[in-house]
């Protein structure tokens, strides 16, 4: 078959690319399936070539590749490329600079850090950890795995990371902006686990084997143990991560930002309370132009939209009627109507202005109390950077896995929001003057909705007001805690955010803080319904 190719092209037989690719013919479910006949505009190559090194000179195999999509991709889709290659996804940057940070190699955990290419990751323990952990997880790499049932495994790719679709098996493989959330789940169900959550899934010890009734705990193909719990209400409802989350959180111009949790544009409110003033299509941003062929219901001059306070984005798959707003879902279509905010479980009484609404509805949160990093010298681990096994590797060992109600703390923005561990860890390194201890706190959107937690959830909670687990009560002299736990190096609980007498951990954010002693008793002091 490749002969018969090859003498075709010789001699000038049907000199365009179908003519030896025709099992790679675009199927009609592409949204490219109008240039069926050009091939060469996303592959490269030359079509009108005689000859087959001629026919592949310059061809592009992995169209959408970040290494390549400045030419495959950029004719059409101009300002995407443009912003998805100075982007958070692509550059790593958030994930980047708090590794420096925890390594007490930058003095905080912003900077300039960056995996994309042309920019360098050094040799140093950070970096080192960057390369061998970290840096598979950004677009830069190229897309592995093309067609297997692995969502977990699958990484990296560029445009096709999210893009390239799995429902059509067998020739040339079909490209879909319905980005299911398989495409999003590589990446997302590493570090906050975010994707894992959203869907019930919770990674546990493997001391859970031991439990009488182990129906609820399986394996991810990576071979990581988990156990499913409640879902997020969202997920149980049939939504997508793209039904919420928008095209200018996550392909939008993102590189003005820290850290990824800072560019999303969504929050609740725009969904069940929106206030913004809206929009009709006489009024859309010429950013977006391409999703009005998108909008699943009809539309005339006077419909209204809603848009996202933070970005004017307009949510288009949202029908806004006289009494209520549908969100038509982007994956299993069919309608879903948005419950508004209640009044009543949400008084204007100022004394909750500052709470996030993932302060109260986020029923747990994946959280790891123990971790021992250490670099081993004398063993070869693959470099992300350089794509090839290199020395050294970094082996971990970690514990106290919890999935339960998260500690609260204060964002960078002031806002109350829940955190989990960032790290509570040592790191061991031949260039470090001993293990060197940390204990840092990050802020996260758990994923875990549910309608509302009660009042004695935040304020009689010791955990959730960051002092960890362990005996609160009233004594004589005021507020008192024994904690549960042992108290490590620091003089604080191995599973503890902040301490009644002011001691505290670190956070991964500038800024970014637990309560202090005197928001602790204001809190704990506050009358609540029995």
């Amino acid at each position: 078959m490749l002969l018969i190719a090859a003498l075709l092209l010789t001699f000038g037989a049907g000199a365009d690319c179908l003519s030896c690719h025709e099992d790679h013919a675009l199927h009609p479910a592409d949204p490219h399936y109008g240039l069926a006949e050009s091939c060469a505009s996303c592959h490269g190559g030359d079509p009108t070539a005689t000859s087959l090194p001629r026919a592949h000179s310059r061809l592009i195999g992995a169209p959408g590749e970040l290494s390549n999509a400045s030419r495959a991709c950029a004719g059409c889709h101009t300002q995407e490329v443009i912003h998805v290659l100075s982007g958070l996804m692509h550059t790593g940057r958030g994930m980047v600079n708090v590794t420096r940070f925890t390594f007490g190699e930058t003095p905080h955990p912003e900077g300039l850090g960056d995996l994309s290419f042309g920019a360098r990751l050094g040799d140093s323990p950070a970096d080192s950890l960057l390369r061998k952990r970290c840096a598979s997880c950004h677009l830069g790499q190229p897309r592995h795995q093309i067609g297997t049932d692995d969502p977990i495994g699958s990484r990296g790719g560029g445009c096709l990371a999210c893009h390239l679709s799995t429902e059509h098996g067998g020739g040339h493989p079909v490209l879909t902006r319905r980005v299911r959330d398989e495409s999003c789940i590589g990446c997302h169900s590493r570090s906050g686990r975010i994707a894992l959550s959203y869907a019930g899934l919770a990674e546990v010890d493997d001391d859970a084997l031991h439990r009488p009734d182990t129906s609820r705990l399986g394996y991810l193909p990576d071979g990581r143990l988990v156990e499913r719990i409640a879902a997020d209400l969202h997920h149980t409802a049939g939504l997508a991560c793209i039904d919420c989350h928008t095209k200018r959180d996550v392909m939008g111009p993102t590189s003005g930002f820290a850290h990824g949790s800072d560019a999303v544009d969504i929050q609740c409110q725009d969904c069940h309370a929106n206030e913004q003033s809206r929009i009709t299509v006489q009024d859309w941003p010429q950013d977006l132009e391409g999703l009005l062929d998108a909008i699943p219901y009809r539309v005339t001059d006077r419909t209204e939209f809603l848009v996202t306070e933070r970005r004017g984005t307009p949510l288009w798959h949202i029908e806004v009627g006289p009494n209520e707003k549908l969100l038509h879902r982007k994956i299993l279509g069919e309608r879903v109507r948005i419950p508004p905010m209640s009044a009543t479980h949400h008084p204007d009484d100022g004394h909750h202005d500052r709470l996030a609404c993932s302060a109260c509805h986020s029923g747990w949160a994946p959280q790891c109390y123990g971790c021992h990093m250490e670099y081993d010298p004398n063993q070869e681990q693959w470099d992300h950077a350089r794509r090839e096994f290199t020395p050294g590797a970094w082996i971990d060992e970690r514990w106290g896995i919890r999935n339960e109600q998260p500690p609260l703390g204060i964002d960078g923005h002031g806002r109350i929001v829940p955190f989990i561990p960032g790290m509570i860890r040592s790191i061991d390194h031949s260039e470090l003057a001993g293990p060197r201890f940390r204990r840092l706190f990050a802020p996260i959107a758990p994923h875990t909705t549910v309608r509302g937690l009660d009042c004695a959830a935040c304020h009689r909670s010791s955990v959730a007001l960051g002092l960890g687990r362990g005996q609160l009560r009233r004594g004589t002299a005021g507020w008192e805690f024994e904690p549960a736990r042992p108290l490590l190096e620091d003089g604080m609980p191995d599973d503890a955010f902040v301490t009644l007498d002011g001691k505290a951990g670190e956070t991964t954010r500038r800024h970014a803080r637990g309560f202090e002693p005197e928001e602790l008793l204001r809190i704990l002091d506050a009358a609540i319904p029995e």
